[in-house]
């Protein structure tokens, strides 16, 4: 997911987002529905003496959960490109990693490169440092985002010509 937003009239915000089809409480509902048929079926063989099905029927709910919590987390991380008239921003919340990238706009690269698999990387580098953004988005989004990044880049320095 891509959104842009203009913040002032030289300053631009541009929020970058794994897809998912699962927000908020839909999320809950899916996996409250998928743990109440498990423990029906499981309780019902365990009544009728099959009494192993309930410990596995209780380990396929955690090992679902866990999946999906996984799945979850992975779909929370987000990068914040600000792009103004004088500098370069990247602010990113992953995984892992939580930090914050600012460079000199004079001094930063935008760079699109292909990689082994055919898809673009998309990254700004400067002063030898390279910060890759949008590395968790699907061909479209990046394309998306390289016209957005490129629209914007244009747009500033037009800016700094007129004034």
């Amino acid at each position: 997911m891509v959104k842009v937003k203009e913040l002032e009239a030289a300053k631009f915000e541009i929020l970058l987002k794994p897809n998912s089809s699962l927000t908020g409480a839909a999320r809950v509902l899916f996996l409250g529905s998928i743990f109440f048929i498990c423990s029906v079926i499981g309780i019902g063989f365990f009544l009728v003496g099959g009494t192993m099905i309930l410990p596995f029927a209780g380990l396929e709910i955690i090992l679902v959960y866990l999946a999906f919590r996984l799945s979850f987390n992975w779909s929370n991380q987000k990068q914040i490109i600000i792009l103004s008239k004088e500098h370069v921003e990247v602010r990113v919340d992953g995984l892992k990693e939580f930090f914050t990238w600012k460079e000199f706009r004079s001094f930063a690269t935008f760079n699109v490169t292909k990689n082994d698999s055919k898809d673009d990387d998309l990254s700004f580098r400067s002063k030898g440092k390279e910060i890759i953004v949008g590395s968790f988005l699907n061909e479209e989004d990046k394309s998306i985002l390289k016209d957005e990044i490129s629209r914007i880049i244009q747009k500033l320095n037009a800016m700094g010509f007129a004034s």
